[in-house]
């Protein structure tokens, strides 16, 4: 995931507006102006590192000097140092809060998504772990390429990238074979179909209608393998991508693993992150005046 500096630079900056408002007042007090700084900042827990990248544009964008100790998607243990920051003071320490919620979010991301990725990886399945879109409005830029990061898939990054037909949608639409067949009339070939579905029979609808993705949601495992026994059985599996999404968590991950889906999502991936704890370090000041 990549887009033209300025534009991420302008999403940055929104942030750093949001939180500096008119002015920090307590720096504004007590750093003198035109005083000089050396800082850094330094993990407080092991975690993959995801953010640098942002970090460096915001703060670069404010006219400060920075230099990555490592490279996003690093594993690092705690104590690690992993961005130099210098020049003025005052500005260092009016974006000390912003950068390191980007920081702290993104790896926190980044090290759930490896966690889980290593887990199926270690057990030997080779099914993607992805996301969803249930992220913070303003983030889903940062989370996705943190997941990314991680080692997991993004999966849609905005509802045009992909034909999602949800129960919603299966309503009004009257069934799974008319929403199906509907969608392929108006879509582009370039867009693929998933549906979401609770049953097998209408997994096996959704098959049979030409759907290029099964989404089984909120299934048991036993029910997923009933499922994938009958769309092996009418020859419909290797047609189609299954998903799981729906219920599944690091401990029972296993367990769907296990059922051979193509991809398991889950929202809590983005949708309640544990951020990695790290700080900023004041290491030398000079001050002016």
């Amino acid at each position: 995931m990549a887009i033209p500096r300025k534009l991420l630079e302008e999403k940055l900056r929104r942030f750093l507006e949001e939180d500096v408002g008119l002015g920090d007042l307590t720096t504004i007090c007590t750093v003198p102006s035109g005083a000089t700084a050396n800082a850094q900042i330094i993990l407080k827990e092991p975690g993959i590192i995801a953010g640098l990248e942002e970090a460096t544009i915001l703060l670069e964008g404010l006219g400060l000097h920075v230099k990555p100790r490592v490279k996003d998607g690093k594993q690092m243990e705690a104590g690690a140092r992993i961005l130099e920051i210098n020049g003025d003071a005052r500005t260092i320490l009016m974006a000390e809060r912003t950068v390191l919620n980007i920081l702290s979010r993104m790896s926190g991301i980044a090290t759930a998504t490896n966690r889980l990725v290593k887990k199926v990886r270690s057990a030997g399945y080779p099914v993607k772990i992805a996301c969803t879109r249930k992220t913070a409005p303003g983030l889903l830029y940062f989370d996705k390429k943190a997941v990314m990061i991680g080692g997991g898939d993004t999966h849609r990054l905005h509802l045009d990238d992909l034909i999602l037909i949800k129960d919603n949608h299966l309503k009004i639409a009257g069934g799974v074979i008319k929403a199906v067949k509907q969608a392929k009339r108006a879509a582009s070939f370039a867009k693929k179909i998933e549906v979401e579905v609770t049953t097998s029979k209408e997994a096996v609808d959704a098959a049979k209608a030409g759907a290029d993705i099964i989404m089984l949601d909120n299934m048991k495992p036993e029910q997923i393998k009933e499922t994938v026994r009958e769309l092996q059985r009418q020859k419909l599996r290797d047609k189609v991508l299954i998903e799981l999404s729906g219920g599944i968590t690091e401990k029972n991950l296993l367990q769907y693993a296990e059922t051979k889906p193509d991809i398991i999502s889950l929202g809590a991936l983005t949708e309640s992150p544990s951020a990695i704890d790290m700080s900023l370090e004041l290491k030398k000041v000079i001050s002016k005046g």
